[in-house]
Protein backbone atom coordinates (compact mmCIF):
# COMPACT_ATOMS: atom_id res chain seq x y z
CA UNK A 1 0.00 0.00 0.00
CA UNK A 2 1.12 3.21 -0.79
CA UNK A 3 1.04 5.96 2.05
CA UNK A 4 0.90 9.60 0.20
CA UNK A 5 -0.18 10.64 -3.14
CA UNK A 6 0.83 9.48 -6.23
CA UNK A 7 1.12 12.97 -7.25
CA UNK A 8 4.25 14.04 -4.68
CA UNK A 9 7.58 12.40 -6.02
CA UNK A 10 9.99 9.80 -4.77
CA UNK A 11 13.08 11.88 -2.80
CA UNK A 12 14.98 13.95 -5.17
CA UNK A 13 18.55 15.11 -4.17
CA UNK A 14 18.82 18.88 -3.83
CA UNK A 15 19.58 20.69 -6.47
CA UNK A 16 20.22 24.51 -7.75
CA UNK A 17 16.88 24.64 -9.19
CA UNK A 18 15.24 23.72 -6.16
CA UNK A 19 16.32 27.19 -4.73
CA UNK A 20 12.76 28.88 -5.33
CA UNK A 21 10.53 26.48 -4.18
CA UNK A 22 12.21 25.13 -1.32
CA UNK A 23 12.51 29.20 0.00
CA UNK A 24 8.91 29.42 -0.90
CA UNK A 25 8.18 25.89 1.61
CA UNK A 26 10.37 27.31 4.41
CA UNK A 27 8.43 30.54 4.62
CA UNK A 28 4.77 28.68 4.24
CA UNK A 29 5.54 26.60 6.85
CA UNK A 30 7.73 28.41 9.51
CA UNK A 31 5.19 29.27 12.15
CA UNK A 32 4.28 25.49 11.66
CA UNK A 33 7.53 23.73 12.42
CA UNK A 34 8.36 26.87 15.29
CA UNK A 35 5.31 25.27 17.18
CA UNK A 36 7.57 21.80 17.48
CA UNK A 37 10.66 22.65 16.67
CA UNK A 38 13.41 25.33 16.73
CA UNK A 39 12.81 27.91 14.54
CA UNK A 40 15.61 28.52 11.92
CA UNK A 41 16.25 32.66 12.89
CA UNK A 42 15.49 35.29 10.57
CA UNK A 43 19.33 35.09 8.85
CA UNK A 44 18.29 31.67 7.37
CA UNK A 45 16.13 33.25 5.53
CA UNK A 46 17.86 36.64 4.53
CA UNK A 47 20.93 34.77 3.57
CA UNK A 48 18.97 31.57 1.88
CA UNK A 49 20.49 31.67 -1.40
CA UNK A 50 23.89 31.80 0.25
CA UNK A 51 23.08 28.70 2.14
CA UNK A 52 21.52 26.71 -0.54
CA UNK A 53 24.90 27.17 -2.15
CA UNK A 54 26.67 26.00 1.11
CA UNK A 55 24.29 22.64 1.15
CA UNK A 56 25.26 21.82 -2.42
CA UNK A 57 28.58 21.88 -1.92
CA UNK A 58 28.19 19.90 1.08
CA UNK A 59 26.17 17.54 -1.05
CA UNK A 60 28.60 17.12 -3.41
CA UNK A 61 31.73 16.62 -0.84
CA UNK A 62 29.39 13.32 0.35
CA UNK A 63 29.08 14.54 3.83
CA UNK A 64 25.50 15.57 3.61
CA UNK A 65 22.16 14.77 1.68
CA UNK A 66 19.35 16.74 1.15
CA UNK A 67 15.93 15.51 -0.44
CA UNK A 68 13.28 17.08 -1.10
CA UNK A 69 9.20 15.89 -1.59
CA UNK A 70 8.00 17.65 -5.10
CA UNK A 71 4.15 18.01 -5.48
CA UNK A 72 2.41 17.31 -8.76
CA UNK A 73 2.69 21.15 -9.07
CA UNK A 74 6.84 21.52 -8.78
CA UNK A 75 5.99 22.78 -5.00
CA UNK A 76 8.04 21.60 -1.88
CA UNK A 77 6.26 19.31 0.49
CA UNK A 78 8.64 17.84 2.35
CA UNK A 79 12.35 17.09 3.06
CA UNK A 80 14.72 14.58 4.65
CA UNK A 81 18.18 14.93 5.53
CA UNK A 82 21.23 12.94 6.10
CA UNK A 83 23.61 15.37 7.37
CA UNK A 84 27.00 14.61 9.59
CA UNK A 85 27.81 11.49 7.25
CA UNK A 86 30.80 9.42 8.81
CA UNK A 87 32.04 6.15 9.93
CA UNK A 88 29.25 4.76 7.68
CA UNK A 89 26.44 6.34 10.04
CA UNK A 90 24.34 9.85 9.24
CA UNK A 91 21.92 11.86 11.36
CA UNK A 92 18.43 11.98 10.12
CA UNK A 93 16.01 15.05 10.16
CA UNK A 94 12.93 15.50 8.38
CA UNK A 95 9.96 18.36 8.15
CA UNK A 96 6.35 17.88 6.20
CA UNK A 97 4.91 20.93 4.91
CA UNK A 98 1.55 21.85 7.16
CA UNK A 99 -0.65 21.02 4.39
CA UNK A 100 0.81 17.32 3.96
CA UNK A 101 1.20 16.30 7.33
CA UNK A 102 -0.85 13.60 8.55
CA UNK A 103 -1.06 11.41 5.51
CA UNK A 104 1.99 8.76 6.40
CA UNK A 105 3.85 10.90 4.60
CA UNK A 106 6.64 11.57 6.27
CA UNK A 107 7.04 7.85 7.49
CA UNK A 108 6.97 7.29 3.61
CA UNK A 109 9.95 9.29 2.68
CA UNK A 110 11.72 8.17 5.71
CA UNK A 111 11.56 5.08 4.78
CA UNK A 112 12.90 5.84 1.14
CA UNK A 113 15.50 7.87 2.62
CA UNK A 114 16.38 4.83 4.91
CA UNK A 115 16.69 2.85 1.95
CA UNK A 116 18.47 4.63 -0.01
CA UNK A 117 21.07 5.57 2.46
CA UNK A 118 22.08 2.15 2.97
CA UNK A 119 21.73 1.09 -0.79
CA UNK A 120 23.03 4.03 -2.66
CA UNK A 121 25.29 6.07 0.13
CA UNK A 122 26.11 2.66 1.70
CA UNK A 123 25.35 3.98 5.60
CA UNK A 124 25.01 1.15 8.17
CA UNK A 125 23.68 3.41 10.57
CA UNK A 126 21.08 6.38 11.04
CA UNK A 127 20.92 8.62 14.37
CA UNK A 128 17.95 10.99 15.10
CA UNK A 129 16.31 13.05 17.65
CA UNK A 130 13.11 14.73 18.84
CA UNK A 131 11.28 16.51 21.40
CA UNK A 132 9.48 14.76 23.96
CA UNK A 133 6.09 16.76 23.12
CA UNK A 134 6.48 16.38 19.58
CA UNK A 135 4.61 13.04 19.20
CA UNK A 136 4.23 12.79 15.81
CA UNK A 137 7.73 12.23 15.15
CA UNK A 138 8.11 10.30 17.54
CA UNK A 139 5.57 7.81 15.98
CA UNK A 140 7.29 7.79 12.72
CA UNK A 141 10.67 7.21 13.85
CA UNK A 142 9.16 4.00 15.72
CA UNK A 143 7.34 2.93 12.38
CA UNK A 144 10.30 3.14 10.34
CA UNK A 145 12.46 1.12 12.64
CA UNK A 146 14.47 3.32 15.23
CA UNK A 147 14.35 2.87 18.55
CA UNK A 148 15.43 4.87 21.82
CA UNK A 149 18.74 4.99 22.54
CA UNK A 150 18.72 7.60 25.75
CA UNK A 151 17.56 11.19 26.61
CA UNK A 152 18.91 14.93 25.43
CA UNK A 153 17.94 18.33 25.33
CA UNK A 154 17.20 20.61 22.33
CA UNK A 155 16.75 23.90 22.20
CA UNK A 156 16.36 23.46 26.22
CA UNK A 157 13.82 20.94 25.38
CA UNK A 158 13.63 17.58 26.62
CA UNK A 159 14.14 14.82 24.29
CA UNK A 160 15.14 11.43 23.09
CA UNK A 161 17.63 10.07 20.69
CA UNK A 162 17.57 7.58 18.73
CA UNK A 163 19.39 4.69 16.36
CA UNK A 164 18.17 2.77 13.29
CA UNK A 165 20.65 -0.02 11.72
CA UNK A 166 20.38 -0.02 8.16
CA UNK A 167 21.58 -4.08 7.67
CA UNK A 168 18.42 -5.50 7.11
CA UNK A 169 18.31 -2.66 4.20
CA UNK A 170 21.47 -2.91 2.31
CA UNK A 171 21.49 -4.67 -0.97
CA UNK A 172 17.75 -4.79 -0.91
CA UNK A 173 17.35 -1.89 -2.61
CA UNK A 174 14.17 0.19 -1.55
CA UNK A 175 11.58 -0.02 -4.61
CA UNK A 176 11.65 4.07 -5.18
CA UNK A 177 15.11 3.58 -6.33
CA UNK A 178 14.44 0.94 -8.88
CA UNK A 179 13.85 1.96 -12.64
Amino acid sequence: MRLYSPSVSEPQLLRPDHAPALLAFERENRAYFAASIPDRGEEYFTRFDERHRGLLAEQEAGVCYFHLLIGAAGEVLGRVNLVDVADGAAALGYRIAERAAGRGLATSAVRAVCGLAADRYGLTALRAATTLDNAASRAVLARTGFTVTGETRLSGRPGLTYRRSLEDLSGARADVNRP
